[in-house]
């Protein structure tokens, strides 16, 4: 197993089912559950030193989405051209998640998980089997589907252990 398969394997074995694309769902309405709760004060909240705030980290789940839907939109339109990754760190630092309010964000990030459900829930099954290249990496559509959902779920578990217990 390569060093990025070992990487994209830890999001990979969160995903609880086989039907990822339902659990784009479920992980998307326990996000909204999480943040729908939260008042403004608590969206700026980060439980230690350096770490993202609530609002900055739901923005990086907003992001990662989008350039996981653009991807996979690339490669299940067959388009065989190389495809960079991003630097999330210096993306959090510049997505100004702190100067929106945490209701903005909440909006943005139900367009954005609806049109992704919307996209890989109507690709073909062949489709969903093509292949691209990112940083060097094969990867097929349907893995960047579940990549979403795994993806997902290791910022809730995050939120759920570091963040909720303090707020």
């Amino acid at each position: 197993m390569t060093d990025f398969e070992k990487y994209i394997q830890r999001y990979l074995d969160l995903v609880p089912s086989e039907n990822w694309i339902e659990e784009l769902k479920i992980s998307g309405k326990q996000t909204l559950e999480i943040y729908e709760k939260l008042s403004e004060e608590q969206g700026n909240f980060a439980y230690s030193e350096g770490k993202w705030s609530l609002k900055t980290l739901l923005q990086h789940l907003i992001d990662t989405e989008k350039v996981f839907a653009y991807r996979a939109m690339r490669f299940s339109r067959n388009d065989q051209s190389l495809v960079s990754g991003f630097d999330e760190e210096a993306w959090a630092d510049n997505s100004y998640a702190e100067t929106r309010t945490l209701k903005s964000l909440i909006k943005e990030f139900k367009v954005t998980r609806k049109q992704s459900s919307i996209f890989f829930k109507t690709l073909p099954i062949e489709a969903l089997q093509l292949i691209g290249i990112v940083n060097g990496n094969e990867i097929k559509v349907d893995i960047i589907g579940k990549l979403t959902v795994g993806h997902n779920i290791h910022h809730l578990n995050i939120i759920k252990e570091r963040y909720l217990p303090n707020i």
